[in-house]
């Protein structure tokens, strides 16, 4: 079964369990999905693709979360956090830390990057190869440390 198709089946059933969140939340996701297809005129997406779109809206969630604590709004961080819990569990299973130092160090001995100048380009490549198992923020954190 694709992604999509897990998508939509728990999106029907979600609404025959008047589960709000999830409903919402998924409807979110269909609707981005839909979007990308009209603007690449595709009739189906690949199930990384539809992971890119649900890495942007998890990446969105994080943000709202943030802005939401800064403001104090306790009820919306409460709500954002649902719905990023949603999302996560249609994501790939996330790299340890241990395996992301590896495939960073790896990429940046094949690169032969020395300086924080190269960060974009070992950025760039590990981000390929991480391809969704990874937060891109922890990737740059790792990478900066790394990279004098």
């Amino acid at each position: 079964m694709s992604l999509e198709e897990r998508i939509e089946n728990e999106f029907k059933a979600a609404l025959k369990q008047k589960d709000k969140i999830k409903v919402s939340t998924l409807r979110m996701v269909k609707a981005d999905i839909i979007n990308t297809k009209l603007d690449q005129n595709k009739k189906t997406l690949k199930d990384e693709e539809i992971v890119k779109i649900i890495q942007r809206q998890v990446k969105q969630h994080k943000d709202s979360i943030e802005q939401f604590e800064k403001g104090k709004r306790q009820d919306l961080v409460e709500k954002e956090k649902k719905e990023l819990d949603i999302l996560l569990s249609y994501m790939p299973e996330q790299m340890s830390e241990e395996e992301l130092k590896k495939i960073i160090a790896g990429t940046i001995k094949e690169l032969e990057a020395t300086s924080k100048g190269e960060m974009g380009k070992v950025m760039k490549s590990v981000m390929e190869k991480v391809k969704g198992r990874a937060d891109g923020k922890k990737v740059s954190q790792i990478v900066s440390s790394i990279l004098k």
